[in-house]
């Protein structure tokens, strides 16, 4: 998706008399809005780009943007216009475009006569894990970030997938669990605080397992797998009930939406996310780390 010049020429107004009344609308000075006929716009943000802007591209979601320009160069932003990087590019490269969630990057090349395709992949390394449940090594080589959600049924099929990949590697990877519960999985929030709860009386790996494994997650249901793990019900009510189980979710949600998370479930590998969900992809992901760390 990219987009065009947009041209409004008013033929019918200029013909039928009182319609010309409904003249363009010069912006005011230094306010960048305006109105020609029935169309009515304001710009929304700007940002200063380096070189000059040959064509741009962006993703569906206006997550990412990318922009090339004439210095061999494509820039890309998110949607804020922060900077993420860049990718260097042939000479003659004259067009770009992406997929819907910006993943593949596609270049036209006037000068070769080449059409390219660039997988892209970005490297989130600034995601807060303090105090986030975890198992393996503290010292691991190689830290896998989930962000996910007991209800969802696609976090629920991965799950055999993420303890594959831990058993096989568990004394080179450290897991760390990051709570992301989706507004239309009613039951995904209170599970979550129910997890943090049971963490604080150190049951929190089973109570995990036990709520992914549920057959039908429910009050009853989240109640029944903390007396079956012995845990000090008092206790557990009330740090479920705390404000400092629902603040753990919240950060943890804010934390996601920083790292450009917008679902469940995903996955960083050393800040790199697999892109696909097998066996074979997350242990390349995970060897390519452990040789860049010697290990």
């Amino acid at each position: 998706m990219r987009y065009l010049p947009f041209f409004v020429v008013s033929i019918f107004a200029l013909l039928c008399g009182p319609l010309a009344a409904i003249a363009a609308a010069p912006p005011a000075a230094g306010d960048k809005a305006g109105r020609d006929g029935g169309v009515e716009w304001r710009q929304a943000q700007e940002w200063k780009t380096e070189g000059r802007p040959l064509d741009m591209a962006h993703s569906l979601d206006g997550r990412l943007v990318y922009i090339l320009n004439d210095r061999n160069q494509v820039l890309v932003y998110n949607g804020n216009g922060k900077l993420l990087g860049k990718v260097a590019v042939e000479a003659g490269v004259n067009a770009i475009d992406t997929q819907p969630y910006g993943d593949t990057l596609y270049l036209t090349n006037k000068r070769t006569g080449t059409f390219t395709t660039l997988s892209v992949n970005f490297i989130t390394d600034n995601i807060d894990i303090s105090g986030a449940p975890s198992k393996g090594p503290a010292n691991a080589p190689v830290t896998i970030i989930v962000f996910t959600d007991f209800q969802c049924p696609y976090c629920i099929q991965l799950e055999p997938l993420l303890n594959e990949v831990f058993e096989k590697n568990k004394d080179r990877v450290k897991m760390v669990f990051k709570n992301f519960p989706l507004p239309m999985h009613p039951m995904a929030e209170p599970a979550h605080r129910a997890a943090w709860a049971a963490n604080q009386q150190g049951k929190f790996w089973e109570f995990h397992d036990r709520l992914f494994k549920s057959s039908q997650l429910n009050n009853e249901s989240i109640e029944t797998t903390a007396k079956d793990l012995g845990l000090n019900m008092d206790q557990f009510k009330a740090d479920m009930a705390s404000a400092a189980a629902k603040e753990r979710i919240t950060k943890d949600i804010a934390d996601g939406e920083n790292a450009q998370v917008t679902g469940t479930p995903t996955v960083f590998i050393n800040g790199r996310k697999p892109q696909q969900r097998t066996l074979e992809s997350y242990q390349r992901m995970i060897d390519d780390e452990l040789v860049k760390s010697g290990k």
